[in-house]
C-alpha cells in the first residue's frame, strides 16, 4: 500500500485527524480550514502550543488588529506584530508575509491576463489586491498607450489623497517618459467605502485640466473600497473630455 494510501486509512480509522499536514496529504487542501492551512506552511508550534493552535492565535490577532477577517488582514501584519506572538519568531513571520505577497501577485497575474482599461469593473478588478487591504490611501497613476495597453504604472502618494499635495508635474512627468497618451488615477479608501470625497474631485479636475494643456487624457478616477469600486467617468461624479 503507497504512503499516502496507509494515511488515509490512519485518517479513515480516526488516528492524526487533528494533524493538518495529514490531512492535505490525504484529502487536499481545500478541506482545510484557514488555520489549518496557515498551520502546515508554519510547520511547527512552540511550547504548550501546536502549529494549529499557533495559527489560530495569529488569525486572531489579525481580527484584533483591523475590523476585517483575520484572514483578509494577514497580510497587512508587520513583523513586529507577528513576531510578538510566542512561537512566531523571524523566519516564521516572513514565511507568512511571503505567502500573503505570492498570493498578491498570483492574483495580480491571474486579472491582468483580461483586464481592460477602457472598462472600469476590469480595471478595479486588476488593482483590487493591492489596494482593498492598504491600511492608508495610495495614489496609482497608470499610463496608457493609444490602444489603452498599460505600459506601466506608479505609486504616486501615499497617505491622504490631498489636491493641495498632489504635484500634477511628477505625474506628467512620468507620463512623458513612457509616452503615455491616456492615464488613469486609482486610490483607495481604507474605511472600505469608495465614495469619493470633495479631495477627490477636485484632484480628478485638476489633474483633468493639467493633461488637456499637455495633451494627454485622464480617462477615469477609480476610487477602491473593500471589494467595491468607484468610477468617477461611470458614476458621472466629474465629466470627463
Amino acid at each position: 500500500m503507497s504512503k499516502i494510501n496507509n494515511e488515509t486509512a490512519v485518517l479513515e480509522d480516526g488516528l492524526n485527524k487533528d494533524l493538518p499536514y495529514e490531512r492535505c496529504l490525504a484529502l487536499g487542501p481545500a478541506v482545510l480550514k484557514d488555520e489549518e492551512l496557515l498551520a502546515v506552511i508554519l510547520r511547527t508550534g512552540t511550547l504548550g502550543k501546536n502549529a494549529t493552535d499557533l495559527a489560530r492565535e495569529i488569525l486572531k490577532l489579525g481580527r484584533l488588529d483591523s475590523n476585517k477577517s483575520g484572514l483578509v488582514n494577514l497580510a497587512n501584519l508587520t513583523l513586529p506584530q507577528l513576531s510578538s506572538i510566542k512561537g512566531v519568531g523571524q523566519v516564521k513571520a516572513i514565511q507568512i508575509q511571503c505567502i500573503c505577497e505570492l498570493s498578491r501577485r498570483m492574483a495580480k497575474q491571474t486579472a491582468a491576463q483580461k483586464v481592460d482599461f477602457s472598462n472600469p469593473a476590469s480595471i478595479a478588478d486588476y488593482y483590487m489586491q493591492d489596494l482593498r487591504n492598504e491600511e492608508n490611501e495610495r495614489l496609482i497613476l497608470a499610463m496608457l498607450n493609444t490602444k489603452c495597453k498599460l505600459l506601466a504604472d506608479k505609486v504616486i502618494s501615499l497617505g491622504t489623497v490631498n489636491s493641495s499635495l498632489i504635484n500634477p508635474r511628477e505625474i506628467f512627468l512620468d507620463a512623458i517618459r513612457f509616452k503615455a497618451v491616456y492615464i488613469i488615477l486609482l486610490h483607495n479608501h481604507p474605511s472600505g467605502d469608495p465614495t469619493p470625497s470633495k479631495e477627490d474631485l477636485l484632484v480628478t479636475k485638476r489633474i483633468m485640466e493639467a493633461g488637456k494643456l499637455l495633451g494627454i487624457r485622464l480617462l477615469d478616477h477609480l476610487v477602491i473600497g473593500d471589494n467595491s469600486y468607484v468610477s468617477l467617468r461611470e458614476d458621472k461624479y466629474c465629466e470627463f473630455s
